[in-house]
């Protein structure tokens, strides 16, 4: 079995930062909420302890029994994390006078283990209103800043069972220069782990789990186009072959020809996939609907009723294959608990139950960049594996207000554009998600002698990481003039464009 480090999370925005480090690292790492440890494996080769937006001077402060954890395996805390140690160890913790967010610079640091390969003066992010201004007695400083005594620190030589670290400052951050570098020396010269997270590896492992848990049985899939779902599905269809039964479903809201080159792709790729064309069936559920809340659901509700149909050509089907990645299970499960819905999702959600299905979820311990290297390593085109995010209700909800067959044909053909423009002057692939909506805004256009009364489309571009934030692409003018004008001359319906220049938060990605 692969080698395993656990971060506990204290509810912290870097949380996952830590994990998607330590996994570019080729080191497995699972996510656990801080209280939830007991329910770790014996792999364990480390634990981390992450930040947190509280304090551990606040009355209803998160806490933890340190004990038998830093008596059992290397620990690493990091802010929260550290200031948590120190307090239970009869150290003092003292708010600042101010909060210290922003980069600092080390001093005076030790030739430690932990800071091998790390330059002198390395920049690193503070991101705390509490600092350590006493250390406990089984601990001593290793590293400081110009504005605090006790930037890092570790514990004595036989003071545990196994070596304990703690870092006031956040090795995760990418402005942490040599941040990297931290958390390559804990993982391996202090916790002895192996680089065994690898696609290859993970591939094989996948294959493994879902023939254990599968067996002889037939798996049912539902996919989508994207990335998410055709890896999960590859991997799926690795180890039970035809056994697994895939339906594409064509909503009419899908990009411009996207059905049948998809559905090219995955023949293609040899999996047992179904087709099935209901556009009329979406467009007329969405007549005379403009909530954007009741579009998802409406398109969320017909997709169930017309799996459903297809599931019923598939009676000795047990599982239900998903998509389901990392980022999904870390949110289900995080400190503060599932976090409030923002907007309905449009596609499996409530089907297990619905067919009495239990769940195959291959990716569920990946996170996206990783999905993207499984699918490289299994052979997957480009075309799907490159493919920009796509919203699951499609253009139900890049046609703002009501959607019709019109509107979506105007919005297909712009975003055609956009997409063949952004590929073509090599912008496609240095940017998150790019995308064309069509806004219920008319205005008056001159093209010839005639004056029109058309549709407006906005441009919607930006760069992002995992899109929990996003910032506008700074695309060229000279590529946004030439978009432009393409869409207005060779979209007859639309008469003016517009770019999106706002950034997640406090706008969002998509705009219903």
């Amino acid at each position: 079995m692969k080698d395993l480090v656990i971060i506990l999370d204290f509810g912290s925005q870097y949380t996952q930062l830590i994990a998607r480090r330590l996994r570019e690292l080729q080191v497995y790492c699972e996510i656990l909420p801080y209280n939830k440890f007991s329910a770790v494996d014996k792999n364990v080769k480390g634990v981390i302890l992450s930040g947190s937006p509280f304090s551990v001077l606040d009355n209803n402060a998160l806490d933890l029994d340190l004990h038998p954890i830093l008596n059992k395996y290397p620990v690493l805390g990091i802010c929260y994390g550290a200031q948590l140690i120190a307090q239970k160890h009869n150290g003092k913790v003292l708010r600042s006078e101010k909060r210290e967010y922003g980069k600092a610079k080390l001093s005076e640091v030790t030739d430690d283990i932990l800071f091998k390969n790390v330059q002198s003066e390395s920049q690193v992010w503070m991101s705390h209103g509490d600092s350590v201004e006493i250390l406990p007695d089984a601990f001593e400083m290793i590293a400081s800043t110009k504005d605090i005594p006790v930037a890092a620190y570790k514990s004595k030589k036989d003071a545990f069972d196994f070596p304990v670290y703690c870092l006031q400052f956040h090795p995760e951050v990418t402005h942490s220069l040599d941040g990297k570098n931290i958390l390559s020396n804990f993982v391996f010269k202090i916790c002895g782990c192996s680089a065994d997270w690898t696609p290859l590896s993970i591939v094989e492992e996948s294959i493994r789990m879902i023939k254990e848990t599968v067996k002889d049985e037939e798996v049912l899939m539902g996919l989508s186009g994207g990335v998410d779902s055709s890896v999960a599905a590859m991997l799926i269809h690795r180890a039970i072959g035809k056994k697994l039964h895939c339906v594409f479903i064509d909503n009419g809201l899908l990009r411009k020809n996207e059905f049948e080159e998809v559905l090219d792709s995955y023949y293609g790729l040899g999996l047992n996939i179904k087709g099935v064309r209901a556009g009329d069936r979406f467009l007329n559920a969405l007549s005379g609907v403009s909530e954007p809340e009741a579009k998802r659901k409406i398109i969320g509700k017909l997709f169930i009723e017309i799996f459903q149909e297809e599931a019923k050509s598939h009676p000795n089907v047990n599982y239900l294959g998903q998509g389901t990645i990392y980022p999904d299970v870390i949110e289900s499960i995080s400190v503060h608990g599932p976090s409030v819905t923002i907007k309905s999702h449009h596609n499996v959600g409530g089907l297990p139950e619905i067919l009495h299905l239990s769940l195959v979820e291959p990716l569920r311990m990946m996170f996206k960049d990783e999905v993207r290297k499984v699918g490289l390593a299994m052979g997957l085109p480009d075309f799907l594996l490159q493919r920009h995010p796509f919203p699951g209700p499609g253009l139900g909800i890049r046609v703002l207000g009501e959607v019709t067959e019109k509107k979506v044909r105007l919005c297909q053909e712009a975003d055609s554009i956009f997409i063949k423009l952004l590929k073509e002057e090599g912008w496609y692939d240095e940017v998150w998600q790019a995308g064309a909506i069509l806004l219920p805004v008319q205005s008056v256009g001159v093209m010839g002698d005639e004056r029109t009364y058309d549709y407006t489309i906005a441009l919607r571009c930006v760069n992002s990481v995992d899109g929990m934030t996003a910032e506008w692409s700074h695309l060229p003018y000279e590529l946004l003039a030439k978009i432009s004008s393409d869409i207005i001359n060779q979209v007859k319906g639309i008469n003016r464009v517009v770019y999106d220049i706002s950034t997640k938060p406090p706008a969002t990605i998509e705009w219903e």
